[in-house]
Parts: C-alpha cells; structure tokens; sequence
C-alpha cells in the first residue's frame, strides 16, 4: 500500500513535542515537505533538527506561532506557503486547555480555550482552503479527542472547544467535499506522551499511589490494556492524508484501545 505523500506539503501545528512531533516525523519519512509550529522558539528549532536527524529529510521548516494570536496564524501560514509553495494538508494540532471543573473556571480561561482549540483552527482552515480548493486536491485533519464522543470529568474546556470544533468540522466537509478537499477528526484516547506522564504523575500525586500503580489502573480500564504510541495516532492521520482516503471526509475517527463507551 503507498502513501503517495512524497512532496505533498503539510503545515502541522503545536509539533514540537508529543502527537504532533510524531506526525511530523511519519510524513517527513514519507519524504514530505514539512512546516512545523510551536509556540516556544527552542522548542521548534530543537524539533526541526531532530526531524531532520531522524528521517534525513532536508524538507522540514519550523517557525513560533501562538495559535491564540490570529497575527501569528497569518505569519504562520505565510512562511509555509513560502517554504513549499503550496499546503497541501493541515493538520490543526494544539495543547489541551487548562482542566478543571466549572465552579473553578474563570473567564479568561473559557476565552483562551475557545481560541486555542477552536478559533485557531477555523482561523487556518479558512487561510488554506482556497489553494486546496483551486488545486481540486486538500487534506484537513484536526487532533482532538475521545472526550468529543464521551465527556472527560475535569475537562471541561477540552469536552466544549473539541466537540465544536467537531460540529464544525462537519458542516464544512460537506462545502468541500466537491472540490476534492476532505475534512475529518482523529480523536485519541490515552497516548504517553511526555505530557500524559505528568498528567499521570499529578494523579498518582493527588490519590496517594505509585506512578505504576495509577497506570495499571488507568489501563485496566481500556479493553487493549494499554495506553497508545504517539506513532499509532500519526499512522491514522497519513492514512486519512492519503489520495487513498479520498472517500472519506465529515468523519471523526476514534484511535482509543477500545475504551469509548
């Protein structure tokens, strides 16, 4: 089965760490040309030599973007479009917003997270279409969550922006599903990333037990009994990248072990 991703061009967001370093890394070993953001400079210049060491592809560009700051989003795209003339593929990527239960969150927090998880994404969606649109040809994939199907205690502003940005995502696939440009979710569940281990550190911490012993429960209650790779969840974004996905779009796809209910 091939790809047929080599010189495609990907902008992919919040990919110096995590889910999105991986993705990043599977489409520069698919010889991809790669456009990275982050919003910490050492961040995204460490990343990009690590792609680079990593896949031996040359074709990897990285650039700061606060995705809550629209300004940033235009330069963004800007240097993208500059590095490879074209973006074929977005994959809107981000940060989970700050947790919390509602009587613990204030305005300002609904207001970052709204721009964060879903501003963001509209604001680049609305910036690439066009091309994708003229050239007959376009991938959109947004990162979510298994919390867009099945709400997460103490994730409320990740439960809220996700699932819009879902709705969203939808409604726009059936405008552009004519012009060859797809649009779907990948939503994953537990995946150890370095930020998932300090999210499990922090429970272990609250609930008096062991790191090991708070992944043995977490895990007892995914039917894989297990938590994801990273690589796992940017396996199924090349796959929906791909011209072999070009029959699938509107969709929200969850990459989870089994454990939504």
């Amino acid at each position: 089965m091939k790809l047929d991703l080599t010189d495609k061009s990907v902008l992919i967001t919040a990919a110096s760490k995590g889910i999105g370093f991986s993705i990043a890394k599977q489409f520069a070993l698919e010889g991809a040309h790669v456009v990275i953001s982050s919003s910490n400079q050492e961040n995204v210049k460490n990343a990009v030599a690590s792609l680079i060491e990593l896949t031996k592809n040359e074709k990897i560009f990285g650039t700061v973007c606060n995705l809550n700051n629209n300004e940033d989003i235009i330069n963004l795209y800007e240097f993208a479009y500059s590095k490879t003339n074209n973006v074929n593929i977005l994959v809107n990527n981000c940060g989970g917003p700050t947790p919390g239960f509602f009587d613990n969150l204030q305005e300002e927090d609904w207001d970052y997270s709204y721009n964060q998880v879903l501003k963001s994404a509209v604001r680049l969606i609305k910036l690439v279409t066009p091309n994708m649109k003229e050239n007959k040809f376009g991938r959109i994939i947004n990162i979510t969550s298994i919390s867009v199907k099945q709400p997460v205690d103490n994730l409320l502003l990740s439960n809220t922006f996700r699932s819009g940005l879902t709705a969203f995502a939808k409604t726009i696939s059936n405008e552009l599903a004519l012009h060859n440009v797809t649009v779907n979710n990948v939503a994953p569940g537990y995946t150890l990333t370095d930020r998932f281990k300090q999210l499990i550190m922090h429970k272990s911490n609250t609930q008096g037990v062991s790191y090991d012993d708070m992944v043995n429960k977490m895990c007892n209650d995914i039917p894989a009994k297990r938590f994801a790779d990273p690589d796992e969840i940017a396996a199924l974004v090349l796959f929906l990248a791909s011209p072999l996905a070009s029959y699938i779009t509107g969709t929200t796809i969850n990459i989870d072990g089994g454990y939504t209910k």
